[in-house]
């Protein structure tokens, strides 16, 4: 006969997998790193990852991954949050409208110039996408210096307009006076007041309470990261432009400035 089903009683049980949720990384979410015991807040996500600010306003990013973060103790897998519909258009970093399916168009003849690489890294962050509608390029000079010559070797003509973005325009400094020699109906010189592109990002934007005084005589990218502890200006720069969501993180003489440099290149008709 065939003897009734039974249970073995000595044998090992299997243990049940524990599904590990997975939660929307949304805004303001608190998380806490699984591996480095980081905590914070979750201010935005990436490509990939997730930006996390801790109660310091220090900002660390940290890649997506399955029971990566604690959420009250548990693990959890962060996941990007869905996007949510809007019948609203939605916004470019700078506020304009966003042009969905976006190509570049052919670039214009017209060209914005900045002082360095960061200024123009900074323009691309809030204004990228508006340039690539209407086909403006940006282009880093390296310093002013020599600025009247360069505009001339530019050559700038009617479809041919130029904008030139400079550092510390304020009265009597040297940027002033290279400034007050150039003299052409087709270009257009604004500046914002600051010593550095990055004096003109808000300090609430980057986590500090406001931007060091550096020392006269004293490089002031160096001079900031030394008395912020951010190691090189390459590493500070990082940081900065990390900081940078939108228009809202600049200071309005910036803002203004772009704007106008803008409005002038792409009113020319081509």
């Amino acid at each position: 006969m065939r003897s009734h089903s039974y249970d073995d009683v000595l044998a090992t049980p299997r243990r049940a997998r524990r599904q590990v949720p997975q939660v929307p990384a949304e805004t303001g979410l608190v998380v806490e790193d699984a591996a480095g015991g980081f905590c914070g807040a979750v201010v935005r996500c990436e490509p990939g990852g997730v930006v996390l600010e801790d109660r310091h306003g220090r900002h660390r990013v940290f890649p997506f991954g399955p029971a990566a973060f604690l959420v009250d103790g548990r693990p959890v897998t962060l996941v990007p949050p869905r996007p949510q519909r809007s019948s609203a258009p939605s916004r470019s970093a700078s506020g304009s409208v966003r042009v969905d399916g976006l190509r570049a168009r052919v670039a214009r003849g017209s060209r914005i110039w900045v002082e360095g690489l960061h200024d123009a890294e900074l323009v691309e962050r809030v204004w990228g996408h508006d340039l690539r509608v209407e086909g403006v390029v940006v282009e880093p000079l390296d310093g002013v210096d020599g600025l009247a010559d360069r505009i001339a070797a530019f050559d700038p003509a009617p479809g041919r307009r130029l904008g030139v973005l400079v550092d510390h325009l304020v009265d009597g400094s040297k940027e002033a006076r290279l400034v007050a020699a150039v003299d052409h109906e087709h270009v257009l010189v604004t500046g914002h007041p600051y010593v550095d592109v990055w004096e003109a990002i808000k300090p609430a934007s980057v986590g500090i309470p406001a931007w060091p005084t550096v020392p006269k005589g004293t490089d002031w990218k160096s001079g900031v990261c030394d008395a912020l502890g951010w190691g090189e200006p390459s590493d500070g720069w990082r940081r900065v432009l990390a900081g940078v969501r939108g228009f809202r993180d600049i200071e309005t003489p910036l803002l203004g400035a772009v704007e106008r440099l803008i409005d002038f290149v792409t009113s020319d008709g081509t």
